[in-house]
């Protein structure tokens, strides 16, 4: 069947499995639906605030980014991966932006590294010259729909929950330096994986909200509440939102952060990935509870997955 491009998406283990046209008749398959929302549409912002609370997760398309741009991005970074020059770039003590090699990163809690590497893009920090005009265009394309959506959650979430915003979700970001372009690579995996190694084991993200345009290969898949893994649709033209850490706190929960993973690849399939979230940030001192600043906990969790 067809996927429906205005209603829900189902999603399931092996990827969109069908289309469900009303609330009633999705929830007698599934509760794990998520919106596939067109940035175009009129009441855009309601949907994308009710998928992001009822999953964690919403789909856009229709959104400003042209897949010649995304192509591009991939095709650039994909031959910086390729090539030795890439150890030029290694993150400097003290640093956060340049180059992670493989095996740099673990998920919270887990005993093996993921079986990735990628590299750090700030806005404010240099990026190798051969991929820097595409980037930051990429870049500043992805922060301002972020900003947007984060206008969306503003403009629609309950009253109860704007109450415990410290500010408005727009304003936390305004002038922030954190927000953190990752593009990730994943090799074609060899002979000496070890059990219970993978590409990205389960996570939460630590941001607010993370933008991811469609990988170059499919193996993104979320967790529902019952613990059922879904593969997240890999189609060209959309982008996956997910809700993160810093938003469940600053929302008190109504945002979960929805723990998702990206898994190893069949035998036939085995080839390099490539993907490249934007993670949005906060400035440091917002406060996201009572307890903890958006700083105090970007470095908890640093600290946690081996980056700190």
């Amino acid at each position: 069947m067809k996927p429906c491009e205005t209603c829900f998406l189902k999603l399931s283990k092996t990827g969109i499995d069908t289309c469900l046209v009303t609330i009633s008749e999705s929830l007698k398959v599934s509760d794990f639906n998520v919106l596939a929302i067109s940035y175009k549409e009129a009441n855009a912002g309601e949907r994308f605030a009710k998928s992001l609370h009822e999953t964690g997760f919403a789909i856009l398309k229709d959104h400003p980014i042209l897949a010649d741009e995304i192509d591009q991005m991939y095709a650039k970074w994909a031959s910086f991966f390729r090539n030795d020059q890439r150890f030029e770039h290694v993150v400097q003590d003290g640093d956060v932006h340049g180059y992670y090699g493989f095996k740099s990163e673990n998920a919270k809690g887990s005993s093996h590294k993921d079986l990735k590497e990628f590299y750090h893009v700030y806005e404010d920090q240099p990026v190798p010259k051969d991929v820097e005009n595409d980037t930051r265009q990429f870049q500043r394309k992805m922060i301002e729909i972020g900003t947007e959506l984060l206008g969306w959650l503003d403009d629609n979430s309950p009253a109860e929950t704007k109450d415990d915003f410290s500010e408005q979700l727009t304003s936390m970001v305004d002038g922030s330096k954190h927000n953190l372009l990752r593009i990730l690579h994943y090799p074609p995996l060899d002979d000496n994986v070890e059990p219970g190694e993978e590409r990205a084991a389960a996570h939460e993200d630590i941001n607010l909200i993370t933008l991811l345009v469609t990988g170059s290969e499919p193996g993104l898949q979320a967790r529902d509440k019952d613990g059922q893994w879904h593969d997240v649709p890999c189609q060209a033209g959309y982008i996956t939102i997910n809700s993160g850490d810093m938003l469940a706190k600053a929302s008190g929960g109504f945002y979960p952060s929805t723990p998702h993973r990206v898994i190893n690849p069949p035998d036939q399939e085995n080839r390099s990935r490539y993907s490249m979230p934007l993670f949005v940030h906060p400035r440091p001192e917002v406060q996201l509870d009572a307890k903890q600043t958006a700083g105090e906990y970007l470095d908890e969790r640093l600290r946690e997955i081996g980056l700190k």
